[in-house]
């Protein structure tokens, strides 16, 4: 009986059809027929790949389709290669190449580059015709020298026709390589390696969702968002680039798709548009990318390095900055993190703490994480203070320090957890650094004579009347004690509120608008995680907690101190209970045996509750509370979670969140109240608009639509007015961007 053909493939290979398989090994293309190799071509070389499949295609051992399949390339190409192999055979796949002058994109080259654009070819075949280099043609066309037209499914090469959502739900829904793959040899080259990211190229596109985010693009590179990129992040190999995946995060965090799983529900080829793309990363391949941007520590080093630039921008408010911590809850097993108290549910809750700098209005600077929390002001010691000492700008020089004994290189202001005499002391006799809290420990009320009508300005330029009182007051022991000014507030019930600063060389009235703007804080907090998910988890992963020597609690001391407090509560009831039963209930003598025996047990459960607690506080004492991190058990260590993929999302979260305050700012003049500017801002960000790039003026026209109010568009005119005259350039590309409003008489 004869044996059956088995279709045998060597390990490692993808099959192409039944019989023909294809295997890549250093940098080296191998074709098989079985397991027997037929074929070897270097990875680059494309005339030798178009040759040998067409080569199989025109031999019956593949079909067009097979090729298309395995390797990503289009129908054209293919077709292309088969007609060629055909009409040439073999030797017109390998014609000689054109000499090269002494400058490769001459004037005579631009021009047929040019001609072949316009007929629809596409950038790897023009690279093999003209014998140039692909990356060469690529920066041609990012420089605005060529210009590659838009070329719709079902239209000529030289239409020009804004296309529709529903043109391009077709159009993406069946491209050969996936949904909204419609760059199939960009693609294949980035699988390849022979693409180091795709190109930034827009189509003239009708109602393409959520571009309106296109009008934070200025505030976002104003604030940073660009900055440094190729400082701390190594290149991404592949599709996208780094400032593109930089670029996406942006938008999903101001068009509120809060999360990287989210991205999966939003049309992939939609938010590609806006970007100059075909489509966005589809989930795990996002995953992938953020993964290879958090090695080495990367974000870490990003985020160092824009808090200074930000504080440069705005030196005067970079004067007093706010600090305040914020627990971020854990809720799985991976780890015991240990537990903190947290105000807002009164709970002590595994977690992480986040202190938090932010400006008067609210502006966030930077955060510090620490996963083992000894307090905020052994995190403003060891962690804020050297930072802010570094990069808070214009301090006074140590000469101007020592003419003016009462000026100070900027103020610190935060709740009464940091309320420490010896740290005010300390902040001032070290680095002259003014303190401002609210007084933990306040004396005796002052009398009501003393409190005079004052006005106060904020810092957003409101002004409000306030009924203020000043004295000298002296905190602490003699030791670690200091003279600080004490302000306080009398409020209508009477209640009296007690401040106390270090800041000997302002006002009084600048003292209670320090402690009055620090709710711009706690606005802060409510509105980023209300809107930005800024405490949602974007990582699972633990690590061990590096090279730290900071002690923590010791797990023996903790436990004897839970029996201590058990024991103690106990033995509270043991002793109510007897006191209950010092009087004879009755004089039946049953009763009475019955009371005796009772009472004599209680005795006798107090004696040894007492022994008991005795022993428990001795040992207590005599265990140490606190051991370095090194000393603990092993069974008793535990991992933090993985910082680096969250302080990248925070960082560009913060980044967007300065972004959309600004817009806020802008259209604030034609709006009743901020909460309005923040809403219209928002609506905009999550609007569609008209693309419409001109490559002749250079020029990527975004055509916004019409709001559902005049006064809307009159704010919204007012924020164009101002984005126009940015005159920026889309980063990757030679196109300045030109806002305007459909409908509007003065935005076209």
């Amino acid at each position: 009986m004869p044996q059956a053909f088995l279709p045998l493939i060597p390990d490692g290979a993808t099959g192409i059809s039944d019989r023909i398989s294809v295997a890549q090994e250093n940098q080296q293309w191998t074709y098989f027929c079985g397991i027997a190799p037929v074929f070897r071509h270097a990875q680059d070389d494309r005339r030798s790949f178009c040759m040998f499949t067409a080569q199989l295609i025109c031999q019956g051992a593949c079909r067009q389709i097979d090729i298309i399949r395995a390797f990503g390339v289009s129908a054209n190409s293919v077709r292309r290669s088969v007609d060629k192999y055909e009409q040439e055979g073999i030797s017109g796949f390998f014609q000689p190449r054109k000499a090269r002058g002494p400058t490769v994109m001459t004037d005579e080259v631009i021009t047929q580059t040019q001609q072949l654009l316009s007929q629809g070819c596409s950038r790897g075949e023009v690279a093999d015709q003209l014998a140039v280099r692909y990356d060469t043609l690529r920066k041609a066309i990012n420089q605005g020298r060529l210009h590659e037209p838009f070329v719709t499914a079902d239209a000529s090469p030289s239409t020009t026709t804004a296309s529709d959502k529903s043109q391009r739900s077709v159009t993406d829904a069946t491209a050969e390589m996936g949904v909204t793959c419609t760059r199939p040899d960009e693609r294949v080259l980035a699988a390849m390696e022979m693409l180091q990211g795709a190109s930034t190229r827009f189509e003239n596109c009708r109602d393409v969702s959520f571009s309106g985010v296109l009008c934070a693009l200025p505030t976002l590179i104003a604030n940073g968002l660009f900055e440094h990129l190729q400082k701390s992040f190594r290149s991404l190999g592949g599709y996208y680039t780094t400032l593109q995946v930089i670029t996406l995060l942006a938008y999903m965090a101001l068009c509120r798709i809060k999360t990287v799983e989210q991205l999966q529900y939003e049309s992939p080829g939609e938010l590609g548009k806006l970007m100059g793309l075909d489509r966005v990363s589809e989930v795990r391949c996002l995953r992938n990318k953020l993964s290879q941007l958090s090695e080495d520590d990367a974000p870490q080093v990003w985020a160092e390095s824009l808090p200074q630039q930000w504080l440069e921008a705005d030196p005067e408010r970079a004067g007093t900055l706010y600090v305040d911590g914020h627990v971020r809850l854990y809720h799985g097993k991976q780890t015991e993190l240990p537990k903190r108290f947290v105000s807002r549910q009164r709970l002590c809750l595994r977690g992480t703490t986040d202190y938090w700098v932010n400006d008067a209005l609210g502006q966030p600077f930077f955060a510090v994480e620490r996963p083992i929390d000894h307090g905020m002001l052994e995190t403003l010691k060891s962690d804020i203070v050297p930072r802010l000492l570094k990069d808070v700008p214009h301090q006074p020089s140590k000469e101007e320090l020592e003419a003016d004994p009462y000026r100070c290189r900027f103020v610190i202001v935060f709740d009464r957890e940091g309320y420490s005499p010896a740290f005010f002391k300390e902040m001032w006799e070290t680095h002259r650094i003014a303190c401002i809290t609210y007084h933990k420990f306040p004396k005796e009320t002052w009398p009501e004579e003393e409190f005079s009508e004052t006005q106060v300005t904020l810092p957003r330029g409101e002004t409000v009347s306030l009924k203020l009182a000043e004295r000298g007051s002296w905190i602490g022991d003699k030791k670690n004690g200091l003279w600080v000014r004490e302000i306080r507030k009398l409020n209508t019930s009477g209640h009296q509120t007690s401040l106390i600063s270090s800041a000997y060389g302002q006002l009084a009235v600048q003292d209670a608008a320090g402690l009055l703007t620090r709710w711009c804080q706690e606005n802060f907090f409510r509105y980023m995680m209300e809107h930005f998910a800024i405490k949602l988890l974007s990582e699972y992963q633990t690590e061990e907690i590096p090279g730290t020597n900071r002690p923590v609690v010791n797990p023996r001391w903790r436990e004897l101190d839970r029996r201590f407090r058990s024991l103690k509560t106990k033995l509270q009831r043991r002793h109510a209970e007897f006191a209950a039963h010092t009087l004879h209930p009755d004089t039946d003598a049953k009763a009475v045996r019955k009371w005796e025996v009772r009472k004599s047990e209680l005795m006798e459960t107090i004696e040894e509750l007492e022994h008991d607690l005795a022993e428990v506080k001795q040992e207590r004492t005599a265990t140490p509370h606190h051991l370095e991190w090194d000393e603990l058990p092993t069974e008793d260590k535990f991992e933090r979670l993985a910082p680096s993929r969250k302080r990248l999302l925070d960082t560009v979260k913060l980044i967007a969140y300065r972004e959309e305050t600004a817009l806020a700012q802008i259209v604030r003049a034609t709006l009743s109240r901020e909460d309005d500017a923040r809403s219209l801002v928002r609506e905009v960000f999550r609007s569609a608009a008209d693309l419409t790039p001109d490559l002749e003026s250079g020029e990527l026209r975004i055509g916004l639509h019409s709001l559902s109010n005049p006064r809307s568009n009159r704010a919204i005119e007012q924020l164009i007015g101002e984005l126009n005259a940015s005159e920026l350039t889309y980063p990757g590309t030679s196109l300045k961007l030109v806002y305007s409003l459909h409908g509007s008489p003065t935005c076209g």
